[in-house]
């Protein structure tokens, strides 16, 4: 990046803080925090070890400093300014998620646009929900736009803050379906018999809530779809799963024709094809239903997340905080879009090239020289595509 571009986005950035409203985190006085300057250089060197005694009000250490990049942390501590881990002293952690789109089983990295990118990062993200709403029941919760390639959760439930490293790490596995085995989907019901007759034991496909109900819920809808096939069309799609054969698949077949209502009530034992099929099925439920969050972070009782409402060096967006039930309508690439670089155009010469998505409009930028919206140049330059073009007469 050339100092000319680099001094424009910094000189930009100052004018977003001059405007902008900054909400901090709760107990910010005992949160560490930290930035990245508009360095020279390929290198980035975070400044961090900093308490709100050193940088002073938020809002005008914002405007003073402009960073490139700024953060706190999710650890609350005794002196948040002391220079090692050890000295801060620590007494709790938010709990912290971070969905990256580069990072999702279903994003092509060089093929899927930005957009869709974060449309996938999105879907993500209301699996995640699922499980700490549904599943965990937290409801002190934050949901955070990262201003680059995805969402952060951070939660606040004083339930969970004291957790260590450890028990943050078995949440993860929850949520990611990590260890999940079948068995403890299953709950075994003892059965009368008639008269003489030998009570008889019966397994239960849990389904009311967790893992439990998103694999009954799956497997029921997968078994009503085999239904509406022809004969040899549900036979050729129940061999496709490892292990079930001509012979399986066919017994699979007849158990779910007449044993419908069963199954729907979750007895996966009518049959035992239906109970392997099932327990196939959990695989693909998982890979499926499970929220790909990055482990690190949801386990680093120290981490440092970013601000919500700075901006994000890497694309002048800014970092947003959304209503849950603004979620569903919430557009990355329209609503953190910061007003102050909208409403004109600048100039910029432009290395890469080629198809930009932002403030409801793309935009077929070509190499060379040209006029864009500012908004859109912001986003080229901070990403390394373009570089701000000389003044004319300098």
């Amino acid at each position: 990046m050339e100092e000319r571009t680099r001094a424009y986005l910094r000189g930009r950035f100052r004018d977003y803080y001059r405007r902008a409203e900054i909400t901090p985190p709760p107990a910010p006085e005992s949160r560490e925090w930290g930035y990245i300057p508009w360095t020279t250089g390929p290198d980035t060197r975070m400044i961090r070890h900093r308490s709100v005694l050193d940088i002073g009000d938020i809002e005008t250490f914002l405007e003073r400093e402009r960073p490139r990049h700024v953060y706190y942390s999710a650890g609350l501590y005794e002196d948040p300014g002391a220079n090692s881990m050890d000295e801060k002293g620590w007494q709790r952690s938010d709990l912290v998620f971070d969905l990256d789109a580069d990072h999702l089983p279903g994003v092509t990295l060089g093929e899927d646009s930005y957009a869709e990118m974060l449309a996938t990062c999105k879907d993500a993200l209301r699996r995640l929900l699922d499980f700490l709403e549904d599943d965990f029941g937290f409801e002190n919760m934050e949901i955070v736009f990262s201003g680059g390639r995805g969402y952060h959760v951070h939660v606040r439930d004083e339930r969970i803050r004291h957790l260590e490293r450890e028990h943050r790490r078995e949440i993860v596995d929850y949520v990611r379906g990590i260890g999940l085995e079948f068995d403890h989907l299953i709950e075994t019901e003892t059965v009368a018999g008639m008269g003489r007759e030998t009570p008889t034991e019966r397994r239960i496909l849990r389904t009311s809530g967790g893992w439990g109900e998103r694999l009954h819920d799956r497997f029921v809808s997968f078994l009503d779809d085999l239904l509406a096939m022809d004969e040899e069309a549900a036979l050729e799609r129940l061999q496709s799963f490892d292990g079930i054969g001509e012979g399986k698949a066919t017994a699979a077949l007849n158990a779910a024709t007449n044993n419908r209502a069963a199954i729907e009530a979750g007895n996966v034992t009518v049959h035992t094809a239906i109970a392997q099929l099932a327990q196939r099925f959990a695989e693909r439920t998982v890979e499926a239903e499970n929220a790909p969050i990055d482990e690190p972070v949801t386990t680093d009782t120290n981490r440092l997340i970013r601000l919500p409402g700075s901006l994000h060096g890497g694309s002048s967006l800014a970092v947003r905080r959304i209503d849950r039930a603004d979620l569903t309508d919430f557009d990355p690439l329209v609503d953190a879009v910061p007003e102050t670089f909208t409403g004109h155009e600048i100039r910029v010469t432009v290395d890469r090239g080629g198809p930009v998505e932002l403030g409801g409009d793309t935009f077929t930028v070509t190499e060379g020289e040209q006029s864009v919206p500012e908004h859109v140049a912001m986003f080229l330059m901070a990403r390394g595509r373009a570089e701000k073009e000389k003044e004319t007469g300098a």
